[in-house]
């Protein structure tokens, strides 16, 4: 009976974009050399309703922080137009973790926490997630990431869950198609064996290519975070081996170090990447001009023409210097949505304490179906991870089309 109340309510509280579902759970980039200001929404006008404070912990300076900036920057336009509604609102924050997956990452989620944050909006990465969602569940704050995919995150603990889809689901997503598309190509992986992230899609891509019996003729160019500058020899061993597709599972930063390798010994086979991949066309010093084709997995198409999507678009630009949003921007927006849906639902504001509104909160997702930017009908399982179908798209001239 209450997941029917919480999805009748639930729906009648949906307003444009939302993201969130779930139930209850079993427990279980290189520093930056300045500090980018902090991202603060104004507080309500004194003698209005308090505000609820949401935080954000992520790269918004350093190696990571074409992510980090990109979710800010959904989550602020998510907030300015929950704000110009009335009724409820919110008070908003970001701190800088420059993607460090420690101390840093711990330190920007006590800054929240002493500025008296009742729900976290994050972290962006696994790393910065993994180090602070066992302290959120001491705290119980309820903590809804937007980008961060490995299984452990929301695994951690009752009050954690995900906005974008696990990396081995991620993984086998990426098989499938490839088995669809390619199916007598022969695959390379390059992989980031120190990373929870490129890891945990490599298992899940392995695992399913192995039951699509898809030719990998090279499945252990690894690298790590300490060896990562110079990723030639992993270029050339997939090339040797005569790979038509190269799967590429880790972030933007080094994928451009691949393309940029390949492109100088006239190695140009089909790139796949994944949602890290995601940024790649604004790496600065890149030539985007190496990405044409490639395929990246993506739940968020910035050319798509519904209006949700282009008003979304428009926003972002019109704030961030004409910068077309990435996945990670829509992710941020519907995490936004979620959270202030469900906090109407169940009667959460600013005087919510924040224990409380995480058990409610938990009970208010155990019910919803989502549609976002990010996907149409999300629900979570009982874990907090996330299902919706992902997507692919292709580089054509500079821009994402969909993958035909």
């Amino acid at each position: 009976m209450k997941k029917i109340l919480a999805l009748l309510l639930a729906a009648l509280m949906v307003v444009g974009m939302l993201a969130g579902c779930g139930s209850s759970k079993t427990e279980a980039p290189k520093d930056a050399e300045t500090k980018a200001p902090e991202a603060v929404a104004e507080a309500p006008a004194e003698g209005s309703a308090p505000a609820l404070k949401i935080g954000l912990t992520g790269p918004l300076t350093g190696g990571a922080s074409e992510y980090g900036l990109a979710v800010r920057g959904g989550m602020e336009i998510a907030v300015a137009e929950i704000n110009a509604k009335g009724g409820l609102q919110i008070e908003f924050k970001a701190e800088d973790d420059e993607a460090d997956g420690s101390d840093k990452a711990v330190s920007a989620y006590n800054s929240l926490k002493d500025w008296g944050m009742q729900i976290l909006a994050g972290a962006v990465t696994t790393g910065s997630a993994l180090a602070i969602a066992a302290e959120t569940v001491n705290d119980q704050i309820f903590m809804l990431t937007p980008s961060a995919s490995a299984v452990d995150v929301a695994m951690t603990g009752p009050n954690v869950y995900q906005m974008c889809f696990t990396d081995p689901n991620q993984g086998a997503s990426a098989a499938e198609l490839m088995a669809q598309k390619w199916p007598d190509a022969t695959i390379g992986v390059i992989y980031d064996s120190s990373d929870a992230y490129s890891t945990g899609i490599v298992d899940g891509f392995l695992s399913k290519a192995a039951e699509l019996s898809l030719n990998v003729a090279v499945d252990n160019a690894a690298f790590t975070a300490d060896n990562k500058a110079d990723l030639s020899t992993q270029v050339t061993q997939c090339k040797d081996a005569g790979c038509d597709i190269v799967f590429l599972p880790f972030y933007y930063t080094e994928a451009s170090q691949v393309l940029t390798y390949a492109n100088t010994i006239g190695y140009a086979p089909t790139f796949f990447g994944c949602d890290g991949m995601d940024g790649i066309l604004a790496v600065e010093g890149f030539d985007t001009s190496l990405a044409e084709g490639l395929v990246l997995m993506t739940p968020f198409d910035a050319n798509a023409t519904d209006d949700a999507t282009v008003s979304f678009v428009e926003q972002f630009k019109a704030n961030n210097d004409g910068k077309v949003p990435n996945q990670f921007a829509a992710d941020g927006y519907d995490v936004i949505y979620a959270l202030y849906n469900a906090c109407v639902a169940a009667g959460i504001d600013g005087s919510t304490p924040a224990a409380d509104a995480c058990a409610m909160l938990q009970e208010q997702f155990a019910g919803m179906t989502v549609d976002g930017l990010t996907g149409k009908g999300m629900t979570w399982d009982g874990n907090g991870m996330i299902s919706k179908a992902p997507a692919a798209v292709v580089v054509t001239d500079g821009i994402y089309v969909p993958l035909a």
